[in-house]
């Protein structure tokens, strides 16, 4: 099955983690997020850490009231986070693997040995009308598990092929490509929808956003960084035309 479009969704928790080591509102999340949609986002992505590191339950409440375009809350497969989406009920509710001691989402979540862990917390979710992703490694087996567990969508990581990139590394690169390539057919075959992200920038985005399964790319931290220097609408636009680019 493949995709006739790719949406991108931008991640803004990064914007949080600026506000949040000098204290006080600025910058504030919510703008940034307001300002990537004017500038072509299909959707935002906000990561609410049971530590809440950067992005905070205030900042959850008011992306949910003021954006007109899909909420995806990245959350960790908990009982306080699923209250939590349960209350507010964002457009989707991506379950990721998290460890206090990471700087950033480390690898994707172990859907098999989680099993009988993720199964009820997924079945509350969709059954609020919550819908579901699931943020795993490109394997075969995996998505064979998320089509069990009966969630909609997985998210693919792209973190192991984005530092390929990185170092020069061809060959590696290539490996993780093809495993995420292989992933996305079979998934889709399965009927499940298709997302990928996590590293992807501008160098790095193209041979990704070619794959015709993907419905959907979710960057945060390099549209982030790269705000810096361009501003985050320009940002935005190059990336998503990026994007087109190699979806054309």
């Amino acid at each position: 099955m493949q995709s006739s479009s790719l949406r991108l969704g931008v991640n803004i928790d990064h914007v949080a983690t600026v506000r949040n080591a000098r204290g006080g509102r600025y910058p504030d999340p919510v703008r940034a997020a307001l300002m990537a949609v004017e500038a072509g986002a299909d959707g935002i992505t906000a990561h609410l850490r049971e530590d809440r590191r950067h992005i905070r339950d205030a900042d959850m409440e008011a992306l949910k009231s003021v954006l007109p375009v899909p909420l995806n809350f990245e959350m960790a497969a908990t009982d306080e986070m699923v209250a939590m989406a349960m209350r507010l009920r964002p457009h989707a509710a991506c379950l990721v693997p998290e460890k206090r001691e990471e700087r950033t989402t480390e690898g994707g979540l172990d859907i098999v040995g989680a099993r009988d862990h993720l199964a009820p917390r997924i079945a509350a979710l969709c059954e609020a009308g919550i819908r579901v992703s699931l943020f795993v490694e490109p394997d075969e087996r995996v998505m064979d598990m998320a089509r069990r567990l009966e969630a909609p969508v997985v998210e693919l990581h792209t973190g192991s092929y984005c530092e390929a990139v990185a170092e020069g590394d061809a060959a590696r690169t290539a490996h993780e490509l093809a495993r995420i390539a292989r992933a996305a057919e079979y998934g889709a075959g399965l009927g499940l929808e298709i997302h990928a992200g996590h590293g992807l920038a501008l160098d790095s985005v193209a041979p990704v956003a070619r794959l015709p399964e993907l419905a959907e790319l979710n960057i945060g931290h390099a549209l982030i960084g790269e705000a810096i220097f361009v501003g985050l609408a320009q940002a935005v636009r190059d990336m998503r035309a990026a994007m087109e680019a190699a979806r054309a």
